[in-house]
């Protein structure tokens, strides 16, 4: 005779990569991100409580590489709610703040060395790509979306010199996902009075690099205005 657990026993955890959307799970098998599963399944979640609580402003992405994660937001941008991707579309620029910790140091040698593997170690890694840019046009055409739709736009170039020129209105989603130190105070620096009340801020690199995760609490140190959300993508709230 098998037992049955009690009525008080936990269910097992849930899967993350059974919960992400059939979209996410086909960017996945594209290798278009790098991002876990539980980490896109946060974005879209996310992404859905923005929409349904009808939170105004556009939707941004720092640091597009690939671009999976950003067909994910685009796909919810609309001409009331465009989409802007900032990114270099090449070789990421250098961690050079004394903040930046070895990690991030030692894994830029290794990228600028060009031993850098790409997604599953078996591709090319993406800053190492010709016309990275192009590349990430082709990926949203190909997932159904018109990278030549007036709510879609990219900047090409270094955020210092692209985000003086643009304009985004009020801000509702931001994915900052810029590893080191500098790009990261210089995205929540100028997202700070552009984020709609009850808009939000993605982090995807605070576990993973010691400059992203002292830029994020600096900010929050220095923010009242702001609340930080744990989880292994950390979110910023606009009170």
């Amino acid at each position: 005779m098998t037992s049955t657990p009690p009525a008080s026993a936990d269910p097992a955890p849930a899967n993350p990569v059974d919960l992400i959307s059939e979209r996410a799970k086909a960017v996945r098998a594209a290798r278009l991100t790098y991002l876990s599963p539980a980490k896109l399944l946060r974005i879209e979640r996310l992404l859905a409580e923005i929409r349904d609580a009808r939170v105004p402003g556009a939707l941004l992405e720092f640091g597009v590489a690939l671009g999976g994660s950003a067909i994910l937001i685009a796909d919810e941008a609309d001409p009331e709610r465009p989409f802007h991707g900032f990114d270099v579309f090449s070789m990421i620029p250098e961690p050079t703040s004394a903040k930046d910790d070895d990690k991030s140091r030692e894994r830029y040698a290794v990228i600028r060395s060009g031993a850098s593997k790409g997604i599953g170690g078996g591709e090319d890694y993406y800053g190492y790509r010709d016309d990275l840019h192009g590349d990430v046009l082709r990926s949203f055409a190909d997932f159904g979306l018109d990278p030549e739709a007036a709510w879609i736009r990219f900047h090409v170039g270094l955020f210092e010199d692209t985000l003086p020129g643009v304009e985004t209105g009020p801000v509702a989603f931001a994915h900052v996902d810029c590893d080191w130190y500098d790009p990261v105070t210089l995205c929540l620096g100028w997202l700070r009075d552009r984020m709609s009340p009850g808009g939000a801020i993605i982090l995807d690199d605070y576990h993973d690099y010691g400059g992203a995760r002292t830029a994020t609490d600096e900010f929050i140190a220095a923010h009242p205005g702001f609340a930080f959300e744990p989880g292994p993508n950390p979110v910023i709230r606009k009170l």
